[in-house]
């Protein structure tokens, strides 16, 4: 059971991870009183691929996943020797944190992504409204 603890930890971690970079958000930008609406398009996508860069989404939500499933395992393998099971503990204990870990790490890489996204439209002179 242990042996495919890790690997189903970070798949789900992956998966999370994947929802997080294909949710197709974009900023909402007011073009009025705009010098450069006319560049909004190409400035778009520039800063799209600049803010995937800079949020690299699945390597942090991979090491979410790892450093919560070592938690995880910690804290279950403790309740388990309490309980006269600590190997089982370990393994529920892991999988809890391996996926609350990657969950947490994908949300905050979703919200960097964000911030790069926007902030790039700014430094070019867009005015961005979330």
């Amino acid at each position: 059971m242990q042996k495919l603890l890790l690997p189903s930890v970070l798949a789900t971690g992956l998966l999370v991870s994947g929802c997080a970079t294909t949710t197709g958000w974009t900023p909402t930008v007011d073009t009025y009183n705009d010098r450069n609406a006319y560049r909004l398009n190409q400035d778009m996508q520039e800063c799209q691929q600049l803010a995937s860069q800079s949020a690299s989404t699945v390597k942090d939500t991979a090491i979410g996943a790892g450093v919560g499933g070592l938690i995880g395992a910690a804290g279950g393998a403790a309740i388990g020797a309490v309980t006269g099971s600590p190997g089982k503990g370990a393994a529920i204990g892991a999988a809890a944190g391996g996926i609350g870990g990657a969950a947490q790490q994908g949300i905050h890489s979703n919200d960097s992504y964000k911030n790069a996204y926007r902030n790039c439209l700014r430094q070019r002179g867009h005015n961005v409204i979330n």
